[in-house]
């Protein structure tokens, strides 16, 4: 969910039946005109639960189908299901591009306005002539969806929000990373520790929630969502492109209303004992210098990159080299006694802010930490091919 619609066009959208308001009848099997284009082109349609498993925790990492959204950008933005992409048949081409590195024998699951809408199939089938293999509708479509599931929404329907204060805005990252920058008006609610600061939440479970984290790849937004539906609210959804997005649009955080320091910082040191070049954030590593080297596998031997993400999405794909240790289910002395010895250690996930809980764990038990850092960045592996983009540094 990456482009941005006009003010005037989100005036029109939310001027009408609400954010997530039906705009077709209430049918419970597809239109004979939609059920003609899905026998033409031969397509296998899906049911709600099998799209809910193939979605999984919600972000695009994790999902293990591609969700479409064939719907026009206007619908998508105001609200789609989460880690779908948006391709619709009259920008085909355009849209496509966000496909063009993807297998064609990786599950496409196509969708647009419910059982009324024939744009699902024309896309389908479009998608069918580009040479993938496994392509299939879910007829029901984001009308049913929004009935049984959160949304995902993006910049523009946040910004909404914002000004006529009427959502509460949830930070789900690290509160370290919340008291760094966070979008204006957001209060911290870390997924691990939901429990403790569930009371934070409001009284009324009809009120509009939305949480974030560290753009498309961070699961944390969607771990908070998930639990509020768990709680009976009813309202919730999830702004996926989060802090990386809101920035990107140019939309004020919090840090604008940072004083500057009155006297001068200390010089930092650019490298690290062992000779690992150091970001300008306290614990991270420069994220360009180590992005250049996994790229060019060039990791010298000095570096230990450990992925601190599940088993399950350490074996989806992976930096070659790393090794895999789930730091979330671990104690600061269990993660320092699997660490290697002698080795700098390198502590990455896919968004940064698991890495970062995994360095905050040893920094809080007062682990030496002068060759233990986190990488700082959005990383997406296939086997050991990797799409890896560096979060903005803040200084």
């Amino acid at each position: 969910m990456k482009k941005i619609v006009s003010s005037l066009v989100v005036v029109s959208i939310l001027g009408f039946g609400g954010l997530f308001a039906n705009e077709i009848p209430n049918l419970t099997k597809p239109t004979p005109a939609v059920l003609e284009l899905i026998n033409k082109y031969k397509l296998e349609q899906v049911d709600f639960e099998y799209v809910k498993q193939k979605v999984g925790i919600g972000h695009r990492g994790s999902a293990e189908a591609i969700l479409i959204d064939a719907r026009p950008e206007a619908k998508y933005v105001r609200g789609t299901i989460p880690s779908s992409l948006n391709i619709t048949d009259g920008t085909f081409e355009d849209g496509y591009k966000q496909l063009i590195d993807v297998s064609k024998d990786k599950e496409l699951i196509v969708y647009c306005g419910g059982y009324g809408c024939e744009k699902s199939p024309i896309v389908a089938n479009l998608l069918k002539k580009k040479g993938h293999k496994k392509v299939k509708v879910y007829s029901a479509g984001e009308p049913q969806w929004a009935t049984k599931s959160y949304l995902e929404v993006g910049t523009v329907v946040i910004k909404s929000y914002q000004e006529n204060n009427s959502a509460l805005l949830v930070d789900a990252r690290p509160n370290a990373k919340f008291m760094q920058e966070t979008i204006l008006g957001s209060i911290s609610i870390p997924d691990t520790e939901l429990d403790k600061l569930i009371g934070r939440f409001p009284i009324n479970k009809d009120e509009k929630i939305v949480t974030f984290c560290s753009g498309y790849s961070c699961e944390k937004s969607n771990i908070v969502a998930n639990k509020l539906l768990e709680l009976g609210y009813k309202n919730v959804s999830v702004y996926a492109g989060g802090v990386p997005e809101w920035k990107k649009a140019g939309l004020p955080t919090t840090i604008g209303g940072k004083k500057s320091e009155d006297k001068p910082k200390e010089a930092k040191k650019e490298f690290s004992k062992n000779g690992a070049k150091l970001g300008s954030d306290e614990g991270t590593v420069d994220g360009e210098w180590l992005k250049s080297l996994i790229l060019e596998n060039k990791v010298p031997s000095y570096i230990q990159i450990v992925n601190v993400l599940s088993k399950k999405d350490f074996e989806k794909g992976n930096i070659e080299g790393s090794i895999n240790i789930e730091t979330d289910k671990l104690s600061a002395k269990e993660i320092l006694e699997k660490l290697p010895k002698d080795k700098t250690i390198i502590f990455h996930c896919s968004a940064g802010a698991r890495s970062l809980e995994a360095y905050m764990k040893l920094q809080k038990d007062k682990v030496d930490l002068s060759e233990i850092f986190y990488f700082d960045a959005n990383i997406i592996c296939e086997g050991n091919k990797c799409k890896i983009d560096v979060n903005e540094p803040l200084e």
